[in-house]
């Protein structure tokens, strides 16, 4: 099953019931290199969803003391699509490995993530 990381809405639970139908059980780590900072979200379902108009975005920064905390998730094949759903455009999955060595899909800044 693939692993999730999540550093912004779909931790909040109320993003986890409309994307997944449930919540999901997770734990933490970090993904070491990154920087995150906030891009505004223009899509109305996506803003409906989580609450927000602004959501946190992380981009590859390679310096080891850049840290960004957040909850791995072991989800579904067909929730990792529904995850990609979710996310807009600004977004894209790329491959990461976290702090704790696990190797997991995370929505970085499409327009610095690897090619």
């Amino acid at each position: 099953m693939p692993l999730l990381f999540s550093y912004g809405t779909l931790q909040q639970d109320d993003v986890q019931q409309a994307t997944f139908g449930r919540l999901l059980q997770g734990y933490t780590d970090q993904l070491v290199g990154y920087d995150r900072t906030m891009v505004p979200i223009d899509d109305p379902q996506v803003v409906k969803t989580s609450g927000k108009t602004h959501h946190p975005i992380i981009a590859f920064s390679g310096d080891n003391a850049d840290r960004v905390d957040g909850t791995v998730f072991e989800i579904t094949d067909a929730e990792l699509a529904q995850a990609d759903a979710y996310e807009v455009a600004a977004y894209k999955r790329v491959a990461a490995d976290t702090a704790a060595g696990r190797s997991v899909w995370v929505y970085v800044d499409a327009r610095f993530a690897p090619t």
